[in-house]
């Protein structure tokens, strides 16, 4: 049963580090956002293409815009806030009632 605990507890581990990560690459692109950055800059061009799949997504069925203001990354680390809490959360508290 310890192994069960021990791989939920590194799954819950992992999934947060990998949230964390995301949002931060969504703080970032908000940033970057306020500048205008060189567009073929690689660490540019490879932020742009991780949060843009999400981003286009939520554009898509939320009408995110305020005048010229987008509030779709805003949105985006809310939503990965709540999967911190609830599925992070639920994933250590399964395995800490494991015996």
């Amino acid at each position: 049963m310890f192994v069960a605990k021990n791989l939920l507890e590194a799954l819950a581990t992992i999934i947060d580090y990998a949230l964390w990560a995301y949002m931060w690459a969504f703080i970032l692109r908000a940033v970057l956002s306020w500048v205008s950055p060189d567009p073929y800059n690689p660490i540019v061009r490879g932020l742009y293409a991780v949060t843009e799949p999400v981003l286009s997504r939520l554009r898509r069925r939320l009408p995110l815009f305020a005048g010229s203001i987008d509030f779709a990354p805003m949105v985006a680390v809310l939503v990965i806030i709540f999967l911190q809490r609830f599925i992070v959360r639920t994933l250590f508290d399964l395995a800490f009632r494991m015996p």
